[in-house]
C-alpha cells in the first residue's frame, strides 16, 4: 500500500479539521477563555477574538520551530551530533530508570 505523502497543502487542510474534532480543544476554550472576557463585552465576539489570538500565537510558534529546525538540520544530521544526542538521551532515560527503581514509592 503506498504511503501518503504529506505536503503543505494536505497538512494545511487537515490541521484545522483535526483541531476542530479534538475534544481537548473544546474543553480548553470552554474552561480557560471565559475568565479573560471582560464583564461588559459581548461574550461570543470576545471569545472568538481570543480564540483567533490563540490560533495566531500557535501559528507563530510553529513557524519559529520550523525555521529553527531547518537551520539545525544540517548540524543535527552529522554523525557526531547524532551520536552525542543518542548518548545524552540514553543517559537521561537511564537516569530516570535508576531513579524510578530506587524510589521508595
Amino acid at each position: 500500500m503506498p504511503s501518503r505523502c504529506w505536503t503543505g497543502t494536505t497538512s494545511g487542510r487537515d490541521s484545522p479539521s483535526t483541531n476542530l474534532l479534538n475534544p481537548k480543544m473544546g474543553v480548553f476554550y470552554v474552561a480557560l477563555l471565559p475568565q479573560f472576557i471582560p464583564s461588559g463585552a459581548f461574550p461570543f465576539a470576545f471569545g472568538v477574538l481570543l480564540a483567533c489570538v490563540h490560533v495566531l500565537l500557535g501559528t507563530a510558534w510553529s513557524a519559529v520551530l520550523v525555521v529553527l529546525a531547518r537551520r539545525l538540520r544540517t548540524v543535527l544530521q552529522r554523525p557526531t551530533a547524532r551520536r552525542l544526542l543518542d548518548r545524552v538521551t540514553g543517559t537521561v532515560i537511564t537516569g530516570f530508570g535508576i531513579r524510578l527503581a530506587t524510589s521508595s514509592h
